[in-house]
């Protein structure tokens, strides 16, 4: 399982005071945290108004890169910003783009200048409409981006596909809906990862962190390749470990049985 780490987003209460007082030490010790925690990617969000976002960006990715070499999921809604930021060249090592999408040319800025490189890159599967509720549709979507990663270039295995996981609280199907997007996206392209922001799904339920976990299992099971999610989370970090041993992606649960040696899982610090 590839983990995104998630706790460096200006929407998070905490890190948009810190962000607004540039206080470097509260993102530095999520930085940290998060990378000792075991992140493969960890997400550089500044969330903030487009007026100040580059400059914000900019601050963040130097901050970040000042105490870890985790490589930087540089994240934004604007590919003008994410490609000005590629171009100039602020990042240190190839990490993670997030995001593009079909609405406008977002899939045709990025691309280009990813091809060829070590760079990947999240894809939502929305467009000009916004987000389907069909998860047909989002897998249409997801097609769509899937070929023209392939018309430029761009190598599959290092383009990750966001169905957009749903809230159960407004939509039961929620989890079926997510488990048909990973298999059908997965049917189409099966070098093409599968992502999500797994804690969606619990949205404006009680006790989520069982819900949580329950979506993780079963993502796993459908084929779910990498999370965007809190690594610092033992609960969300036990269940992809057994997750993964129950599924034979761990074959024998040897990762398991080291990460529970090393304290990685069921052990709250």
């Amino acid at each position: 399982m590839i983990i995104i780490g998630e706790k460096i987003n200006g929407a998070i209460p905490s890190v948009k005071q810190a962000i607004g007082e540039r206080n470097a030490a509260l993102i530095q010790e999520r930085t940290l945290a998060q990378a000792e925690a075991g992140a493969d990617f960890l997400d550089c969000a500044p969330s903030t108004s487009t007026d100040v976002e580059y400059e914000t960006m900019l601050w963040l990715i130097e901050t970040m890169q000042a105490v870890t070499k985790v490589p930087l999921c540089i994240d934004s809604p604007d590919a003008g910003l994410l490609r000005r930021i590629l171009e100039e060249g602020h990042v240190k090592q190839p990490g993670m783009v997030n995001s593009v999408n079909e609405e406008g040319t977002k899939c045709e800025t990025i691309f280009p200048l990813i091809a060829g490189t070590d760079w990947q890159v999240i894809g939502l599967t929305c467009d000009q409409e916004g987000i389907p509720m069909d998860p047909e549709k989002k897998i249409d979507i997801a097609k769509r981006m899937i070929d023209k990663a392939v018309h430029y270039g761009v190598k599959l295995s290092n383009f990750h596909i966001d169905p957009c996981v749903m809230a159960l609280a407004t939509m039961p199907s929620a989890m079926k809906d997510f488990e048909r997007c990973i298999m059908g996206i997965h049917q189409y392209a099966p070098e093409v990862k599968v992502t999500g922001a797994i804690s969606n799904i619990s949205f404006d339920m009680p006790a989520r962190k069982y819900v949580n976990a329950s979506c993780m299992a079963y993502a796993i099971g459908a084929g779910l390749d990498s999370a965007i999610m809190d690594p610092c989370n033992v609960d969300m970090r036990s269940a992809i470990y057994a997750c993964e041993a129950l599924c034979m992606k761990d074959k024998s649960g040897r990762k398991y049985n080291r990460a529970y040696r090393a304290g990685k899982i069921g052990v709250k610090k």
